[in-house]
């Protein structure tokens, strides 16, 4: 069986997925479901890329969602719309919603700081131990924790001393930090007795009808759920995690994140004030790409599209109005999730495969139109750009 074919059998199989007749793009070109299907199969088969799927968002609403290739290549089983895959650092976004929510019940200040929150001053605790010679981390609110400007590496294990330590003021510059995230969590549970995992069901997953999204494993997302895949075509089985992480535990899939998705564009759930706060420009990124964190050389490049960052979302202005954005990665997984506020209009791209993010560019342009998607700041670098082009 040829690839084109194999795709287009799994696609088949998918099922239950929004095919409009017709679609837009944002420049207005039509897209149908076959040429949709055409674009996504061509450049999965030129990339190697085992499994995708793509969700289209119009005027609020899911207008396409379809899934193509595998979940599982060895065993030939088709990935579909309700195909549990891992959400990554898409959970960072999910819980700043949710936040918002608190923001919006009085419950919590973006710009208090921590400090207020905790029984007992930060170091005490013996996660946070290592903090006690440095008093900044009094400055830290749960707007600095969600916009990445901690001042923290992305996680401490990768510090040569492998201890949590300050690089800057807290404030001062972005540097993409799951350790802010976590710390977020960890003062929403410890200084207010919330359940993270809790409050994310109740306020979020449920409220969305996401019936196969959790922040930690369960055994009822066995029976359809997504292997994933390195860049060399090996296999790396589904991690099942055990404990709530507010920057990566979440398990989602196409079907449910894009319902989340179209409810953010929306609004709902929150007061439009809440939302315009966590979309709104707060920090500006000077960074020539996002990872690795803190030494990225400071550039003027993404001045232009006033690139930065929100609560738990990316922001850049594109030639449609004002984007959100946010990414999720891991070995074996890609994901992509963007939205251009005035129309309503987002894409969200869910993979088990590194090589997806080689065609996320293509892909953007193709069924969005030309955003002036930040490709290069986020490593999205086309598979068949010369490699003299990528830097």
């Amino acid at each position: 069986m040829s690839w084109r074919a194999l795709l287009a059998l799994t696609a088949c199989l998918a099922g239950g997925a929004a095919r409009a007749d017709t679609i837009r793009t944002l420049d207005s070109a039509i897209l149908t479901p076959a040429a949709i299907d055409r674009q996504v199969t061509d450049l999965m088969k030129a990339n190697d890329v085992k499994g995708l799927s793509v969700a289209l968002i119009r005027d609020g609403r899911v207008a396409y969602l379809h899934s193509y290739g595998l979940r599982n290549v060895e065993k030939g089983l088709p990935l579909t719309p309700d195909t549990v895959t891992y959400g990554a650092s898409l959970t960072k976004a999910t819980f700043a919603y949710m936040v918002m929510q608190l923001v919006d019940e009085g419950k919590v200040d973006l710009d208090k700081s921590i400090g207020d929150y905790l029984p007992k001053p930060l170091p005490d605790y013996p996660k946070y131990a290592e903090l006690a010679a440095d008093p900044r981390w009094k400055q830290l609110t749960l707007r600095i924790l969600l916009d990445h400007t901690t001042g923290f590496a992305n996680f401490r294990f990768m510090e040569p001393d492998g201890k949590l330590q300050f690089h800057h003021d807290p404030g001062a510059r972005f540097g993409y930090s799951g350790e802010g995230i976590n710390l977020a969590q960890f003062v929403l549970e410890n200084g207010l007795g919330l359940d993270v995992g809790q409050e994310m069901q109740r306020r979020v997953f449920d409220r969305f009808g996401m019936n196969r999204t959790s922040l930690t494993w369960r055994d009822d997302f066995a029976d359809n759920l997504a292997d994933s895949y390195l860049k060399d075509g090996k296999l790396q089985a589904h991690h099942r995690r055990e404990s709530v992480r507010a920057a990566g535990s979440m398990d989602t899939t196409a079907r449910d994140w894009s319902a989340f998705l179209a409810g953010v564009v929306r609004g709902d759930g929150l007061s439009a004030r809440a939302k315009a706060e966590m979309i709104r420009l707060r920090i500006a990124i000077d960074s020539s790409a996002q990872f690795p964190t803190l030494t990225s050389p400071p550039t003027d490049e993404y001045r232009a599209i006033k690139l930065g960052y929100g609560v738990g979302w990316g922001v850049f202005e594109t030639p449609f109005g004002h984007a959100f954005f946010k990414e999720g990665h891991d070995d074996g997984t890609g994901n992509y999730a963007m939205c251009v506020e005035p129309r309503k209009a987002c894409i969200l791209l869910l993979s088990n495969s590194d090589r997806a993010e080689g065609v996320y560019k293509a892909l953007v342009e193709k069924l969005m139109g030309d955003v002036h998607q930040p490709w290069r700041w986020e490593s999205y670098i086309p598979f068949d750009l010369p490699s003299a082009a990528t830097h």
